[in-house]
C-alpha cells in the first residue's frame, strides 16, 4: 500500500508542527530529499510490520475498496503505472488482474523491497526508482493507459500543477488517471481526550497556502520499532478544489469524483469495522468524507 498518509497529528513524540519555509529554512528540493531519506529509513520498519502483512496475512486486494475496481474497469492487457508505489503492495493487484504494470517510487530502499516481493510472489511487475517530478525522464518514451496514485501520496508533492502536467505527459490519448486519496478533511481532524473517549475536532489546515508542515519523529504509521536515521519529513496541504483544478488545468477531463466515509485502516480509536473489512466512524458520529476518488481522462 502507498500509505504515505499524514502522521503529523497521530505520531506520538512528534515535534510541534511548523510552517515553512522562512529565512534559513531548507529549499523545496532539500525538503523533497529529506522526505526521500525518511522513506528509506521507514522501509525496513514497514517491511517487518503486521500492518503491511507481507508474511501473507494480507493480500493486495485488501488495500482496495470495491468501488475502485468498478471505476477502473477491465485492466487485462493494459499498461498501468502506479506512481509513488512504496512497497508495491497495491501495484501487485494490477499485475494479478492481467495488466502490464510499472511501479515508481523515489525510495531506493522501497523499490528494492518491492522488486524482491514481486519476484518472491512470481509477479511480473517492473519497478523504477525515480522522484515523481522526474518520472517522464525516468520512463523515457513510455506512455500508459492508466495511471494510479494516492492513499497518502499527494501530501508529499509541493506543486500539484507540475504533478498534473507530468501525469498528462505520461498518459496516452484516451488514458485514465485514477486517484484515490485521503480526504483533506481527514488530515484536518485530530483526536482530543473527551470524558468517555477521544473526540474529533478540527485541529489542522484543510487548505494549503501556509507552506509545508515539518515533522520530526521516529514514529511511523505502522507497528514496529522506531525509525532509525532520517526522521524529518515535510508535507504540503492540498484542498479538493486545488486537486481538481490542477487536473483540469493539465488538459484532463474529470469524469467522476467520489467521497466516502471508509478508510483501509483504523485511523481513530472510535472507528468500527465496515462490511468489506475497512473502517468507518460509528453510527453515533456524523458521516464525513475520509477518502475520495477522482477519475479523469486525457483527450
Amino acid at each position: 500500500m502507498t500509505t504515505e498518509q499524514s502522521e503529523l497529528s497521530t505520531a506520538p513524540g512528534a515535534s510541534p508542527i511548523t510552517d515553512g519555509p522562512t529565512a534559513g529554512e531548507p529549499t523545496t528540493e532539500e525538503m523533497v530529499r529529506a522526505n526521500q531519506a525518511n522513506w528509506d529509513a521507514r522501509t525496513p520498519v514497514h517491511v517487518a510490520s503486521e500492518f503491511y502483512g507481507l508474511d501473507g496475512s494480507r493480500t493486495a486486494e485488501d488495500w482496495f475498496a470495491p468501488f475502485e475496481w468498478t471505476d477502473l474497469g477491465e485492466l487485462a492487457g493494459r499498461d498501468v503505472l502506479h506512481l509513488q508505489c512504496h512497497l508495491g503492495t497495491e501495484t501487485a493487484a494490477f499485475a494479478e488482474r492481467g495488466a502490464r504494470t510499472v511501479g515508481l517510487d523515489f525510495s531506493a530502499a522501497a523499490v528494492a523491497q518491492a522488486r524482491r516481493l514481486a519476484d518472491e510472489g512470481g509477479r511480473s511487475v517492473e519497478f523504477v526508482r525515480s522522484d515523481v517530478h522526474r518520472a517522464v525522464e525516468a520512463l523515457g518514451e513510455r506512455r500508459f493507459d492508466v495511471i494510479y496514485t494516492g492513499k497518502g501520496a499527494l501530501c508529499y508533492l509541493p506543486d500539484l500543477t507540475a504533478w498534473a502536467g507530468i501525469v498528462s505527459a505520461l498518459l496516452r490519448p484516451g488514458g485514465t488517471l485514477y486517484l484515490v486519496e485521503f480526504h483533506p478533511l481527514l488530515d484536518s481532524l485530530g483526536p482530543t481526550p473527551g470524558p468517555d473517549r477521544q473526540q474529533l475536532q478540527l485541529r489542522h489546515d484543510y487548505l494549503g497556502g501556509r507552506g509545508p508542515l515539518r515533522s520530526d519523529t521516529p514514529s511511523t504509521y505502522t507497528d514496529g520499532p522506531p525509525v532509525q536515521g532520517a526522521t524529518t519529513s515535510y508535507e504540503w496541504r492540498h484542498g479538493l478544489g486545488e486537486v481538481i483544478s490542477a487536473v483540469i488545468g493539465a488538459g484532463l477531463t474529470v469524469e467522476l469524483v467520489r467521497e466516502t466515509e471508509l478508510l483501509p485502516w483504523k485511523r481513530f480509536d472510535a472507528m468500527v469495522p465496515s462490511e468489506n473489512g475497512w473502517w468507518r466512524l460509528p453510527p453515533s458520529e456524523p458521516i464525513i468524507p475520509l477518502l475520495y476518488a477522482l477519475r479523469a481522462v486525457k483527450a
